[in-house]
């Protein structure tokens, strides 16, 4: 039996779509890819910082792998690993967890770095110019194989580097300060 893959010839044909399933789809030249499942490492660490900034700021803010952000570009949707939303979108996602261009950007989206060249390629290149793109005001990149997280803040219309945190040292955010909690606690 042959079957003809579904093309989408908008983002609004895109998000309209459901096949009934929990699988997350990019959108990539308006061909669905479905996304790969995270390995036990990066649920982990991104389960380790949903963990301390939900206590931070409480769960409403917090969201994991499941957000959907739309960017420009291909694919023309990303799933971070942990994004930290403004208040206004808890309740502009109560239909779908998706942050749309015409909403107001993240506070924070968090990436863990999966192993093989083209995953870091993806995080520390094509992610970060959609994000910057998008104007989300802080990007973390947490790289387990170099044990290092670099946060970075968008001034002056480019990410500038706060630091690359790791071992012993407390990790800093542009947006919510020095953090109770170091690099090593995140691995």
């Amino acid at each position: 039996m042959f079957q003809v893959k579904q093309r989408f010839q908008s983002i609004e044909e895109y998000f309209a779509y459901d096949d009934g399933t929990d699988n997350l789809y990019e959108l990539f030249n308006g061909e669905l890819i479905e996304v790969p499942p995270e390995s036990g490492e990066n649920v982990q660490i991104a389960n380790r910082l949903f963990l301390f900034f939900a206590l931070l700021i409480g769960t409403d803010r917090v969201r994991g792998h499941g957000l959907e952000l739309e960017v420009r570009g291909e694919p023309r949707n990303r799933y971070p690993d942990l994004t930290i939303i403004r208040e206004e979108h808890i309740q502009q996602l109560a239909k779908r967890n998706t942050i749309r261009l015409s909403m107001a950007p993240p506070l924070l989206v968090v990436e863990v770095v999966s192993p093989g060249e083209l995953q870091r390629d993806r995080d520390y290149i094509a992610k970060r110019v959609q994000y910057h793109d998008c104007g989300i005001p802080e990007y973390w990149i947490i790289d387990p194989e170099a044990q290092n997280i670099l946060v970075l803040e968008l001034t002056a219309n480019t990410y500038t580097e706060v630091g690359n945190f790791s071992g012993n040292e407390k990790v800093r955010s542009p947006k919510f300060g020095e953090l109770n909690i170091i690099a090593a606690q995140i691995f």
